[in-house]
């Protein structure tokens, strides 16, 4: 019962964080995920998570989707997503564990380091596909390292947010394909990551109205702070 009370504010605070300051609510949550469910049944409860998140972005902002940029996009996604997915179900649970420790803390310095994101002509988008879906399945989550390149091809707003989301819905619903056809996504955790999905839903409408009265420098430090510190552990205790 705790657990699912943990749960529960944990996926609140995810949203409305995600929706305060912009970063992804996905590294936000996959922290306590694997500490509830361990990494091999956090991902894929996650990505079913996302599915809802994504899909309710993209219905949103559906007449302002740049249907190309999506299509190049998931020439290099699709088989990477596969490839990534079928990698995780056979991979070694430490090594995992592991690899999501460095990648959380990547998630930081990547912040922090990047200059302007290159701008990408169309076709640049297969690779970014192919390199973001890859690290997704095995990680869960590369909203930090694909939004940057959405951005600077010049999406804006709704173009953005529903463009990106509808490439990552396409993503996630490969992975989730594959996590279920190697029974590593079972009953049980498909209907974990509905209630996340849910929770994520209302954790943004939250956040849109907060949004103008708290301090996006403070939750972008105790997030940063927080994916520091869980890294480590992963890292050192995979």
């Amino acid at each position: 019962m705790w657990e699912w009370i943990l749960l529960g504010l944990g996926t609140l605070i995810a949203g409305t964080l995600a929706a305060v300051t912009g970063f992804g609510g996905a590294a936000i949550l996959l922290p306590m995920l694997v500490a509830i469910f361990g990494v091999r049944d956090a991902v894929p409860i996650l990505t079913v998570a996302q599915l809802i998140g994504n899909g309710s972005r993209v219905w949103f902002n559906r007449k302002e989707l740049d249907w190309q940029v999506v299509r190049w996009f998931a020439l290099g996604s699709i088989p990477a997503a596969i490839a990534g997915s079928l990698l995780f179900a056979s991979a070694p649970l430490s090594a995992l564990t592991r690899l999501l420790g460095a990648f959380l803390i990547g998630i930081v310095v990547y912040r922090h380091l990047r200059k302007n994101a290159l701008k990408l002509p169309l076709r640049g988008f297969v690779p970014l596909g192919a390199v973001s879906s890859f690290l997704s399945a095995l990680l869960g989550t590369a909203g930090p390292l694909m939004a940057p390149f959405f951005l600077a091809y010049g999406l804006t707003k709704g173009a953005y947010i529903g463009t990106e989301a509808l490439a990552s819905l396409l993503m996630h619903a490969v992975k989730t394909i594959v996590y279920g056809g190697t029974s590593i996504l079972s009953v049980g955790g498909v209907g974990i990551g509905l209630f996340i999905g849910l929770g994520l839903i209302v954790g943004s409408y939250l956040g849109t109205r907060i949004v103008d009265k708290l301090s996006e420098r403070i939750f972008v430090f105790l997030v940063e702070a927080a994916l520091i510190v869980a890294g480590l552990r992963f890292f050192l205790g995979g």
